[in-house]
C-alpha cells in the first residue's frame, strides 16, 4: 500500500467514523449513511468492491 492509498483510506475512515457517529445519534437514516458511503468511496478513490469500505 502507498503513501497515498494510505492516506485517502485514513481520510475515509474518519469520514464514515462521523456519519457513523450521526446514525447511532440519529441524526441521519440507514438509506442515508448509505449514501454517504458511496460519495465517499468515490471522492477518496476507492473501489465500490473495496475490503475497506464499510457497507458492501
Amino acid at each position: 500500500m502507498t503513501d497515498e492509498h494510505f492516506r485517502r483510506l485514513a481520510a475515509y475512515k474518519a469520514a464514515m467514523s462521523l456519519a457513523k457517529g450521526m446514525l447511532h445519534q440519529g441524526i441521519i437514516s440507514e438509506s442515508e449513511y448509505a449514501e454517504i458511503d458511496t460519495i465517499m468511496t468515490k471522492k477518496y478513490g476507492l473501489s465500490l468492491d473495496s475490503i475497506f469500505r464499510t457497507i458492501t
